[in-house]
């Protein structure tokens, strides 16, 4: 296996952007986060938003619906810790007081019902099982343990750690899934690629804990807004995929 990774220089959209070299020769594990990175989280939040604005006669929006998502699920979580089942539903009942939505039974359990509905992205299973016979795997996300079981099974691979909110009694981009997580795997930073869809919530702090990082950058063709939100964080690597990384990781076959 090649002891750097670099990326050509190529344009996305309008503007050019130049790859800032990877070392992998100490690599050892690659950390991801969840929902975003390896869960197509924005089809699985509109699947279970749309039928409701729908219901009560509420056009929907949904870029402004994932706006509000993110606005919401960040300023819930910057609070006392709670479970994300519980964040889910506090962001249910905030998105339904700005849309002017009177929730019915069940309705404001609905996003945490979904969770185990959301689609994995197409390239998930196939890429982490080839980045599984090189490197340990692993995972660092803001979820329930028994949210995490139901999606599970539809990233076809295992995964060596699996390190939640629940477990650490914070959220990203708090440091506490980071420092568990290399406690877990007896690594340093500088053992652990961590590849997420969210600057703010993964690239950010695992940047300045000395991880090398890769942003998944999904909007980076359509530019929509992501339901993750946005962040200055400056990543060592970008890509627009997981099989984009695999390529340039060479490790197919």
């Amino acid at each position: 296996m090649a002891a750097s990774l670099e990326l050509p220089a190529r344009e996305r959209g309008r503007s050019i952007i130049f790859p800032m070299p990877i070392d992998t020769s100490t690599i050892k594990a690659i950390s991801f986060d969840c929902y975003g990175t390896l869960i197509d989280w924005e089809t699985g939040i509109g699947a279970a938003l749309e039928p409701i604005f729908r219901v009560h006669r509420v056009a929907y929006d949904r870029g402004a619906a994932l706006a509000a998502f993110a606005r919401h699920e960040r300023e819930v979580e910057a609070g006392k810790y709670q479970s994300y089942g519980a964040v889910l539903g506090e962001v249910m009942k905030r998105i339904a007081s700005e849309f002017d939505l009177q929730l019915g039974p069940g309705e404001s359990t609905a996003l945490a019902a979904s969770v185990g509905l959301w689609p994995a992205f197409a390239e998930t299973p196939k890429c982490l099982k080839a980045l599984q016979r090189h490197y340990k795997l692993a995972i660092v996300s803001n979820v329930d343990d028994d949210l995490f079981a139901e999606t599970a099974p539809r990233l076809g691979a295992q995964v060596s750690v699996v390190v939640t909110a629940q477990q650490v009694k914070s959220y990203k981009p708090g440091e506490a899934h980071f420092k568990e997580l290399l406690s877990r795997l007896a690594m340093t930073p500088r053992d652990v690629l961590h590849v997420a869809e969210s600057r703010f919530h993964d690239v950010a702090p695992a940047s300045a804990m000395g991880f090398r990082t890769v942003w998944v950058n999904r909007h980076a063709k359509d530019g929509a807004p992501s339901a993750s939100g946005a962040s200055g964080a400056t990543p060592d690597l970008e890509v627009q995929s997981l099989s984009e990384l695999c390529d340039q990781m060479g490790v197919w076959g």
